[in-house]
C-alpha cells in the first residue's frame, strides 16, 4: 500500500510538473511581455490570458517581449480593430536592434467598413527592406482572433495565417541575398495613426470620432531559441525551448505549397517581385531565382 502511495504520488508530481511546463510554453503575457508605450493604453487582462493596444488622437500603444529569439516559430492571435478602421495600423513584427537590423513583418492596415484589411509584409536584412507583398485575408479578421504565425529557421521564413502559409523567403545567400540569421529579435506589436499612407495612399484619413480603437491578443506560443547573453538556449538540453526542434529544419510539404499558390492567386494585391517600373535596372535577385516565392 505504502508502495503504490509513493508511486501515485510521483505520477500526480509529473503530471504537475508537466502542466506547469506547458502553461510557462504556452505563454503569459505579463512573463512574456513588457508593455513599452501608450501611457496605459495597452493592458493586461484575464491573469495575463489577454492582452490589448488601443488608439486615440493623442496616442497609440504597443508591447515587446522580454526575450529575445535567434530562430523560432512564433505564434499570435489577434482580433484586429472593428469597424471604420481606416487611417490605423496594426503591426505585428520581430526586429533586432542597431542601424543594419533585420526584421520580419506583418502590419495590418486598417479601411472603411465594410472594405478588407490590406496584410502587408516586409523582410529586412542588415537594414534593408524594400521586399513587400501585399494580400487580402479571405475572412473578416475583427470578427474573431486568428492566429498569426513567423516561422524562421537558417533555411527560410514563412509567414501563415490560421495555418496557410501566404508568403516564403528563402536563406539565398548562395545568389548574394542577405538572409537574417545572424541578429537575435524580439517581438514588437502597435497599434498606432499612419493616416498619411495607410488607407488608398492616405486619402482615407482617420475618423477620431470612432475612437478608441483596439485591438486584441491571445494565445502566445514560441517554440524558438532564446538568446541570452551572448548564447543560445537551443544549443543545450533544457526542455524550456522546445520539446522538439523539428521547425528548425521545417519547410513545406505538397499541401502548403499548394496552399501558398493559391492564396497567391486569389489573394495577394501586389508583389514587389513583379514591379519592373519600381526596379527599372532588373527584378531583385531572389525574385529570378528558380522555385522561389
Amino acid at each position: 500500500m505504502a508502495s503504490f502511495s509513493l508511486i501515485r504520488s510521483s505520477c500526480l508530481l509529473v503530471v504537475i510538473m508537466a502542466s506547469s511546463l506547458m502553461s510557462a510554453f504556452a505563454g503569459n503575457f505579463y512573463q512574456d511581455f513588457d508593455l513599452t508605450w501608450g501611457d496605459g493604453r495597452a493592458q493586461i487582462l484575464n491573469n495575463g490570458e489577454l492582452l490589448t493596444l488601443s488608439l486615440d488622437k493623442a496616442s497609440g500603444s504597443g508591447f515587446n517581449s522580454k526575450n529575445e529569439y535567434l530562430f523560432g516559430k512564433i505564434d499570435m492571435q489577434v482580433k484586429l480593430v472593428s469597424g471604420n478602421s481606416a487611417g490605423t495600423v496594426t503591426a505585428y513584427y520581430l526586429r533586432s536592434e542597431g542601424s543594419l537590423w533585420d526584421e520580419i513583418d506583418f502590419e495590418f492596415l486598417g479601411n472603411l467598413s465594410g472594405d478588407p484589411y490590406i496584410v502587408h509584409t516586409n523582410i529586412f536584412s542588415q537594414g534593408k527592406g524594400n521586399r513587400e507583398q501585399q494580400f487580402y485575408l479571405w475572412f473578416d479578421p475583427t470578427a474573431d482572433f486568428h492566429t498569426y504565425s513567423i516561422l524562421w529557421n537558417p533555411q527560410r521564413i514563412i509567414l501563415s495565417v490560421d495555418g496557410t502559409p501566404i508568403r516564403e523567403f528563402k536563406n539565398l545567400e548562395s545568389i548574394g541575398v542577405p538572409f537574417p540569421k545572424n541578429q537575435s529579435m524580439k517581438i514588437h506589436s502597435s497599434l498606432w495613426n499612419a493616416d498619411d499612407w495607410a488607407t488608398r495612399g492616405g486619402l482615407v484619413k482617420t475618423d477620431w470620432t470612432q475612437a478608441p480603437f483596439t485591438a486584441s491578443y491571445r494565445n502566445f506560443n514560441a517554440s524558438a531559441c532564446v538568446w541570452s547573453s551572448g548564447a543560445s538556449s537551443c544549443s543545450s538540453t533544457s526542455p524550456s525551448t522546445s520539446d522538439s526542434n523539428a521547425w528548425l529544419s521545417e519547410k513545406m510539404d505538397s499541401t502548403s505549397q499548394e496552399r501558398l499558390r493559391w492564396v497567391q492567386k486569389n489573394y495577394m494585391i501586389y508583389n514587389y517581385c513583379t514591379d519592373t517600373k519600381r526596379f527599372p535596372q532588373g527584378l531583385p535577385p531572389e525574385c529570378t531565382a528558380t522555385n522561389t516565392s
